[in-house]
């Protein structure tokens, strides 16, 4: 968790500051339009050969695990959540993020841009944060999910698993 990127000097007053911000909200989540930027980014500009959920996997280890086990994420997660304001503002924002990287991901898999793998594979990525908070092993973590992502639940399953996936027998 970092300062806002875009502080302004004590002076200023509250219509120049909100020429910023379109919201109050908006002034904890600073970091909208980067988080944007850089899902769209990791897609778009990944290396030749790579696939989509490669790309996130690396931008996820990259980007979201060290936010994931910064000491002051804590107290911000708690201050979003104390804060119903924050928490519905924090849950609008991210479903954004989903919208634009399911858009993204269509547009540079040549698929429409309302295919629902698309989307659930947005969805999908964006529960990463989420799911590495508080665990032991972030990076195992992020590794787990996204190997989930791109083999499917039965290369994740044990043999009682794999009856219980579809109802037959492997």
């Amino acid at each position: 968790m970092r300062a806002p990127s875009r502080l302004l000097a004590p002076h200023v007053s509250t219509t120049t500051l909100f020429a910023h911000f379109r919201s109050k909200e908006a002034l904890v989540f600073d970091r909208e339009q980067d988080v944007d930027a850089a899902l769209t980014a990791a897609v778009r500009e990944r290396p030749g050969g790579q696939g989509v959920v490669e790309a996130l996997r690396a931008h996820a280890l990259k980007s979201w695990v060290p936010i994931v086990t910064d000491p002051r994420r804590a107290s911000f997660t708690a201050l979003v959540r104390d804060t119903p304001a924050l928490r519905e503002y924090g849950e609008r924002m991210w479903m954004r993020h989903a919208d634009t990287l399911s858009a993204v991901i269509a547009a540079e898999l040549e698929r429409e841009p309302d295919d629902p793998a698309c989307a659930a594979l947005a969805r999908f990525v964006l529960e990463v944060p989420a799911l590495t908070a508080g665990r032991h092993d972030p990076r195992a973590t992020v590794e787990t999910v996204f190997d989930l992502l791109l083999h499917g639940w039965r290369a994740q399953a044990g043999p009682s698993d794999a009856v219980a996936a579809d109802g037959l027998p492997d």
